[in-house]
């Protein structure tokens, strides 16, 4: 009989560890779904931005004020997340933004502005808000995958900051992107792609 009572209770304690795994799963898995959700709608605006200059529904000077809002975004995120996960009112913020955001996108792709997909500066300025997109899409990628931590997400959501303020002040200046501003701006997309990829290679996990 004691011996089927100590069975009982051992069983029971593994239960209760299972549970405890489980909780424990579950709570560090929502800051890592927050940081990865956040970060894959950052990829998206940036592929809708690129598409609204891509079918001349945005002019270079509108998609470089969406950048502008952009490069907020990406330093609120940097501010969120350099501390660990991010709370509740924190992500709440971020989604806020986001939703402004995303707003702003679909006012300036429907307004009766349009742009000249053709023209040499807005292809520039296609090539650079396609980098941002893809960059930002391996950002999320390795979010997802565990291979950035919310503090390696963090500093690199700073230097995208960096890079949509540059698109911003080239696409400002009367609205015309050149070639030196875009030499500028493609020199900083080459050194963040390459600490997206040492990040994403090191020791750290999530």
């Amino acid at each position: 009989m004691q011996n089927h009572t100590q069975k009982w209770l051992v069983v029971g304690l593994l239960g209760l560890c299972g549970l405890g795994g489980v909780t424990a799963v579950q709570a560090q898995s929502a800051p890592a779904q927050n940081a990865a959700s956040d970060t894959q709608r950052d990829a998206n605006q940036q592929q809708r931005i690129d598409q609204g200059l891509k079918s001349g529904q945005l002019n270079t000077r509108q998609a470089s004020n969406l950048e502008q809002r952009e490069a907020n975004l990406d330093r609120t995120e940097q501010r969120d997340m350099r501390n660990g996960p991010m709370t509740k009112a924190e992500n709440t913020q971020i989604q806020r933004m986001q939703n402004r955001d995303s707003k702003a996108i679909y006012k300036d792709k429907h307004d009766a502005i349009t742009g000249n997909p053709n023209s040499a500066s807005s292809r520039r300025l296609q090539a650079d808000v396609q980098r941002n997109a893809n960059q930002e899409q391996r950002l999320a990628n390795g979010v997802k995958s565990g291979q950035l931590t919310n503090r390696e997400d963090a500093r690199m959501q700073g230097r995208q900051a960096h890079v949509d303020h540059m698109e911003h002040v080239a696409g400002t200046n009367n609205g015309r992107v050149g070639p030196r501003e875009q030499k500028r701006i493609q020199r900083a997309d080459n050194r963040d792609s390459k600490r997206i990829h040492r990040v994403k290679h090191n020791q750290a996990k999530r």
